[in-house]
């Protein structure tokens, strides 16, 4: 497995948010989260990544594994690596924001992070994410653009090239289509599915049309415990 919880819970001061949960994700899989809002499914997502913090009141009990290439990772481990596990599990959120610079800089700056700065290196992995996002057609005649003059849509695969910019064997998908329209919606689930031979998905999504659709796995979070539904 991928991703392994077994008795994962979560309270952030005195409310209990996750309670004794247990998932797997299969390697080269797309699992589904559904459920109604405010049930944790964010919050299950940001543990792969680690997007909380133990001293502004969050306290997390059980077990999380990641099995990635180089070995398994503890999830809860308060040593982690966080930038390298942020590349390895990299996240796209419901609201894409596009930074104030150029279509090819918006993608490419992973990369410098990463200490990835050899120019070839940089335009053949700018390149790759924007095909795999499913925008390069549109875009790679004006990658000097302004990110900002994009559409929504083409804005939410952006943010979806940036997280693959770096190859991650995990992608966090936080309801990623939930603020568009059909037809850019319907962009986004095709390259979703295409995406499954370069990485693990686990999405999160109040859309049970869109989980029938795309999902090898679904799960449903109600009152703080998941259940597995198919």
């Amino acid at each position: 497995m991928k991703l392994t919880f077994n008795d994962l819970s979560f309270r952030y001061k005195t409310h209990t948010i996750l309670q004794a949960v247990s998932l797997e994700v299969p390697k080269g899989s797309l699992t589904a989260i559904t459920g109604p809002s405010g049930e944790g499914k964010s919050t299950l997502l940001s543990i792969v990544n680690h997007l909380w913090r133990p001293d502004e009141g969050a306290r997390v009990s059980g077990d999380a594994m990641a099995r990635f290439d180089s070995g398994v990772i503890n999830l809860l481990s308060p040593h982690l690596d966080l930038p390298s596990l942020r590349r390895k599990a990299a996240m796209v959120f419901q609201n894409p924001v596009p930074l104030p610079f150029s279509i090819f800089k918006n993608v490419a700056l992973p990369l410098a992070f990463a200490g990835i700065r050899k120019k070839e290196e940089v335009h053949r992995r700018v390149e790759r994410a924007l095909i795999r996002s499913g925008l390069w057609n549109e875009v790679k005649d004006r990658l000097h653009d302004r990110a900002a003059l994009l559409s929504g849509g083409q804005q939410q695969r952006l943010a979806l090239a940036r997280a693959l910019v770096t190859d991650p064997e995990i992608l966090l998908l936080d309801e990623p289509t939930s603020s568009l329209d059909a037809t850019s919606r319907e962009h986004i689930e095709a390259q979703l599915l295409t995406l499954k031979t370069h990485c693990t998905l686990l999405l999160v999504s109040h859309s049970e049309a869109q989980v029938e659709r795309l999902s090898d796995r679904i799960y449903q979070l109600k009152a703080g415990n998941l259940k597995r539904m198919r």
